[in-house]
């Protein structure tokens, strides 16, 4: 049982268990998953337990860039109006996580004033988002940087509505020798995400 969040499971936890063991780890910024050692040793499956936030292990993140620091001073590269309602952003456990399934390294915050709510987002360093609540339901997309996080974020929202609105305990994990990912419904059927380790 880890006491501190790992983005990547190490193998090594897999290798020393026995098969049938248990691996409980809280995982990145969001959630905590329970991993059972296969009969053959060669993999750790497992479901998502639910939200969890610790202490990131020593040595697996550098320091946290800032939106700030992300965005600089320089002009958007692209601005488009967007009618989506952003509060299930803020509201719903169950999207921020499935944003975290698929957008790994991008990171969401909002704040809400008398205009609606409003957020930001940035990844690596140098790609950011502003989603800006403009008053009367209205929000205006400011993008920059190599990806356009904004359209990143909608393309994953939208994926996750037709399956069902899935909840965090809808997903699980596989830890295999060279690498691990996410798996929703089903850990044999069930739609794949490659699991990357989060930038600062």
């Amino acid at each position: 049982m880890a006491t501190y969040a790992v983005d990547r499971v190490p193998w090594a936890w897999v290798a020393q268990t026995r098969p049938g063991g248990r691996i409980v780890t809280p995982w990145g910024r969001l959630g905590h998953v329970a991993l059972t050692v296969a009969k053959d040793g060669r993999s750790a499956t497992g479901w998502v337990q639910g939200l969890a936030q610790f202490m990131s292990a020593r040595g697996t993140t550098g320091p946290v860039r800032t939106f700030s620091q992300v965005r600089g001073t320089g002009p958007a590269e692209s601005e488009r109006s967007m009618t989506r309602n952003l509060g299930p952003l803020r509201n719903d456990v169950h999207l921020r996580f499935a944003l975290r399934v698929a957008l790994p390294d991008v990171r969401i915050t909002t704040a809400e004033d008398e205009d609606g709510l409003s957020a930001w987002l940035h990844a690596g360093a140098d790609s950011w988002a502003t989603l800006s609540a403009v008053g009367g339901g209205g929000t205006v997309a400011h993008q920059g940087g190599p990806r356009r996080l904004a359209d990143e974020l909608e393309e994953a929202w939208d994926s996750w509505v037709p399956m069902g609105s899935p909840s965090l305990y809808d997903y699980g994990m596989t830890v295999e020798p060279d690498g691990q990912y996410v798996w929703c419904g089903n850990a044999a059927t069930g739609r794949r995400w490659q699991s990357v380790q989060a930038e600062g």
